[in-house]
């Protein structure tokens, strides 16, 4: 749908002809509802861009002429390298070849393959048609311009490419998001806060601000600059910092707390899963709206 909204031509492949019909129903009906309330991307309006967007079962016939393949199969090591293995075999020498992994290190998915140089990581954020970070992270043998080329079309297209200079565990984005929940579950688990309130100080607290600005942008603005910053608090943040356990085990009684707490205000039932998820797009529709707005004033 992004892609599309951009004006690009998409094939959707998968082994399963009813997963494609279904996808290609589900983005009809979401680019629909997209249109009437006013947040659908583009310039195009919801026919036409359904019109750039197909699908075929075969992979030969699906990356005929393309310029950039996007690999979204489950977070599975092998199936995600069976299928750049069966690509490596039939792409031409000019084709990027993109996995949308958030945690697979790119040595793991594109050692050994002839097209190593024109592989590359491409990790979206959930949901991408609101969210529009996409970490870009290089194979050791990516050629430099696998990465400009990528970072160029995801600005095209809209989102907000950032470059990581060496693959890491986690990228960046995760290592940041597990650092938080981490935390988060240790304050729990201690009886410090409960779970409800433990999010509020997320989405009520910090949370409004870092939609916005980043944490050093932050450092920056809470004093006069990050040198003054470091100064400031420098010693304070060292004694928190070593106050912070060990990582948890995310199971037992503390999962069972959590879980326990969170499903009271949200049901573990797909109507009322479904119906959080639809407020949550939502929100953060307005938000990419807003931050738009901002940027253009």
């Amino acid at each position: 749908m992004v892609f599309a909204a951009a004006g690009c031509k998409v094939k959707l492949y998968d082994i399963v002809q009813q997963q494609i019909t279904s996808a290609l129903e589900s983005i009809r009906k979401q680019m629909k509802e997209l249109e009437e309330s006013g947040f659908l991307k583009g310039a195009l309006s919801a026919e036409k861009q359904l019109a750039l967007i197909s699908g075929c079962t075969d992979l030969k016939a699906a990356v005929e002429g393309a310029t950039f393949i996007q690999e979204c199969t489950p977070e599975n090591l092998e199936l995600k390298k069976k299928i750049f293995s069966q690509l490596d075999l039939i792409v031409d020498n000019n084709v990027i070849l993109s996995s949308s992994t958030s945690c697979l290190l790119p040595t793991k998915l594109f050692t050994g393959l002839k097209h190593v140089k024109q592989c590359v990581v491409s990790h979206p954020v959930n949901p991408p048609y609101f969210v529009p970070l996409v970490e870009i992270v290089p194979h050791p043998e990516t050629d430099p311009s696998t990465t400009e080329r990528t970072y160029a079309l995801m600005k095209k297209i809209g989102q907000s490419p950032v470059k990581l200079n060496k693959e890491i565990e986690g990228f960046v984005l995760n290592r940041l998001q597990y650092a938080v929940i981490s935390e988060a579950w240790r304050l729990v688990a201690e009886g410090v806060v409960s779970p409800t309130d433990l999010d509020l100080v997320m989405s009520d607290g910090l949370g409004m601000r870092y939609a916005f600005i980043g944490p050093l942008e932050t450092m920056h603005l809470n004093a006069e600059g990050i040198s003054n910053y470091c100064d400031r608090y420098r010693e304070g943040m060292r004694l928190v910092l070593n106050t912070f356990g060990p990582v948890p085990e995310f199971s037992g009684e503390v999962e069972q707390k959590i879980n326990q707490a969170i499903s009271e205000k949200i049901p573990v039932a797909p109507k009322q899963l479904d119906a959080r998820r639809e407020w949550r797009d939502e929100c953060l529709a307005r938000l990419a709206k807003l931050k738009k707005q901002m940027e253009s004033d």
